[in-house]
């Protein structure tokens, strides 16, 4: 088989065959049989069961084009390469469904609130971009095998039945609730803690305040000490004479 690229005009001979193939990118509903239209809700939903036994639907597209590498896959390895490719695909994804975890979090950055782990549904939905990731290395593999390359997988929505949604809706609502609460008590434990230390530095900067002036008086009276007998008997009297200048009474003790 020898593969040209458009242009011409071209020749064949008698016994040459022509094959025209489309290389364009196409984009097909995930939930899509191709042997069956009206399978899946008429190709609309694709449903799939959770590890803990929740019927749920997905809904979402996938993007894929003929290999130029590997035509030859493409029209002679199977008679309709996209029906196994979505056979592939499907058997895949339900296959993830059904084992899916959430990866670890770290509990304390989430306040140790855990109620909604292990809710698959839940786990599914806030991680997507790591399922449709998985997907596409999983189904990496079929251009070597049928001669499609998938450049995508946009898993865009989960449904769940109607009574489990509702009850989602219940615990994520007090979920949310709780968080908020929790949210609320750290601020408020932390405006405290911020106060009581700012509390301690004002207290310490009082007491450095009211010990300089001492110190300061100590220094003074050690060096009036220093500089003789009478040095200190003079300051006394000095300090008294100030004290009179302020008093408005004095009381003396008179020694009879």
């Amino acid at each position: 088989m020898r593969v040209i690229q458009p242009g011409g005009p071209y020749f064949k001979w008698p016994w040459e065959r022509v094959y025209k193939v489309s290389v364009a990118t196409q984009t097909i509903n995930m939930a899509w049989d191709p042997e069956d239209p009206r399978a899946n809700n008429n190709g609309t939903v694709l449903e799939a069961v959770t590890k803990d036994q929740l019927n749920t639907g997905l809904s979402g597209q996938i993007r894929y084009r003929a290999a130029e590498s590997n035509l030859y896959a493409y029209l002679f390895g199977v008679k309709r390469p996209i029906s196994h490719v979505m056979g592939y695909f499907v058997s895949v994804l339900r296959e993830r469904i059904a084992g899916f975890e959430a990866p670890n979090t770290d509990p304390a950055r989430d306040g140790g609130m855990s109620i909604v782990t292990g809710v698959s549904i839940n786990d599914i939905r806030k991680n997507l971009r790591d399922l449709n990731e998985h997907m596409e290395q999983e189904c990496a593999s079929s251009a070597a095998r049928y001669g499609i390359i998938l450049d995508a997988s946009l898993i865009t929505g989960i449904d769940p039945p109607e009574e489990v949604e509702t009850a989602l809706a219940a615990i994520n609502t007090a979920h949310n609730q709780v968080s908020s609460d929790i949210s609320l008590a750290q601020a408020l434990a932390d405006q405290k803690i911020v106060q009581s230390k700012r509390a301690v530095e004002i207290e310490t900067l009082n007491a450095q305040a009211e010990v300089e002036p001492l110190k300061a008086l100590s220094e003074q009276l050690k060096a009036l000490r220093a500089s003789g007998p009478d040095s200190l008997q003079a300051y006394l009297r000095n300090v008294r004479l100030k004290l009179y200048t302020q008093a408005q009474q004095i009381v003396r003790e008179v020694k009879s």
